[in-house]
């Protein structure tokens, strides 16, 4: 028995001087992501989860610490007014009239600046593009329209179609070109509407040309003119206006009628006017003197072929003989893309764009850093003191003046 408890005694101390030298098993670390408080130590344990087990905070430009976030570079698709949520070039559409024409160059830069393709919808001329867009202003066809001339002016304010913008470059154009203060319609280019001779015929008749509108009356220039229909073509109601503002409210109506004693012809539009009836024109029509532009001299040198080095035609740019033309933009009422329409009229006014259009749509710019090209400053007159009235004269008396004129000259 005693032997037997001895035994016992024995392993149990053994047992006991084993297990002091077994190693503990390590702790499971906790394996749930610490946050660190301000100012204290930090911690040694690192998480061992994969980073995208912790879904991330709200994107409220701010951390969880209070810390802002710092700003992406790459603007997200809803903060960027220049790319769809795809990337995909949005798209600007400008209703102008048929004779806008711009270079591709000029055109695809702003295209690429702004990642944006850009939508000509053409319509005849400045009155027939309005009268489309005061019939769809319900559902506009389009952001921008072009083309508004201060003769149309009054109507396309009164029909409320157009949103007011103070572009970039305003400030530099001259004031006299600045004829809405509202800014609904912003000014681009402008052109004179003036007589225009064949220099030919005048040489070799020993023919001094006309100097003023009552010259058009003596009977040495009798069927010597084709002008347009002011009821049908912008050269044509340009030039009865100026008659109204050069001869008075009281004598234009009578001033028409002397013409049509001394055998003015009278068609439709532009084209018949100058490449059919005038002499100086590639039709080398029968008449030496037509309503045309100041720029069509010019017009005549670059497009000749062969090429001249002399504009086989002149502007009359005397006083009071031409009626000025301002060709205005505005961004239409409703327009889904306002942030690209800003920008197509900022870029109107720029001077790549002023630099282009003279030699692209014969015009002058009205940005006064433009350049103009050597053909405009060799065969191009300004007219310096052109027949005006304001818009507002225009508007209210417009369609009175076309009746009365139609009823004095035609009938």
């Amino acid at each position: 028995m005693k032997k037997t408890v001895l035994w016992l005694v024995f392993v149990a101390l053994l047992v006991s001087a084993c297990a002091t030298q077994v190693e503990k098993p390590t702790p499971t670390p906790d394996l749930r992501p610490s946050v660190t408080p301000p100012g204290a130590a930090p911690s040694n344990i690192t998480p061992t989860e994969p980073p995208d087990m912790f879904p991330l905070p709200p994107l409220t430009g701010k951390s969880p610490l209070g810390t802002p976030l710092p700003e992406s570079p790459l603007a997200t698709p809803a903060e960027s007014p220049l790319a769809t949520p795809n990337g995909e070039a949005r798209t600007l559409t400008v209703l102008t009239h048929e004779s806008f024409a711009l270079s591709d160059a000029v055109l695809q830069k702003f295209e690429a600046d702004n990642n944006v393709k850009v939508n000509l919808i053409k319509q005849g001329d400045a009155g027939q593009a309005l009268n489309r867009a005061i019939l769809t202003k319900d559902n506009p066809e389009a952001d921008v329209i072009f083309g508004v001339d201060n003769t149309f002016m009054g109507r396309a304010l009164d029909a409320g179609i157009l949103e007011t913008y103070q572009p970039t470059g305003l400030a530099a154009v001259a004031k006299e070109f600045q004829l809405d203060p509202t800014n609904h319609l912003i000014p681009i280019d402008y052109g004179d509407v003036c007589l225009n001779i064949d220099k030919a015929y005048f040489a070799q008749k020993k023919l001094a040309p006309p100097q003023s509108l009552a010259d058009l009356t003596k009977p040495e220039y009798k069927n010597l003119l084709v002008t347009e229909d002011p009821a049908a073509s912008s050269p044509g109601l340009a030039f009865m206006l100026a008659t109204v503002s050069a001869l008075g409210e009281n004598h234009w109506l009578d001033y028409w009628k002397q013409l049509k004693t001394n055998g003015v012809k009278v068609v439709e539009d532009w084209n018949t006017a100058y490449y059919t009836e005038f002499s100086g024109s590639s039709g080398k029509g029968p008449r030496p003197i037509v309503v045309s532009y100041a720029s069509s001299p010019p017009a005549e040198v670059v497009f000749a072929n062969p090429p001249i080095d002399q504009a086989p035609t002149a502007a009359i740019t005397d006083p009071k003989t031409c009626f000025r033309q301002i060709e205005l933009a505005g961004i239409l009422q409703g327009t889904k893309n306002r942030d690209l329409a800003e920008k197509w009229i900022d870029f109107m006014l720029s001077v790549p764009y002023q630099e282009d259009i003279p030699l692209q749509q014969f015009v002058y710019p009205v940005n006064p850093q433009a350049k103009l090209p050597d053909a405009f400053i060799k065969w191009s007159t300004v007219a310096a003191q052109p027949a005006n009235l304001a818009p507002d004269v225009i508007a209210k008396n417009r369609d009175q003046w076309i009746e009365e004129w139609t009823n004095a000259v035609l009938r």
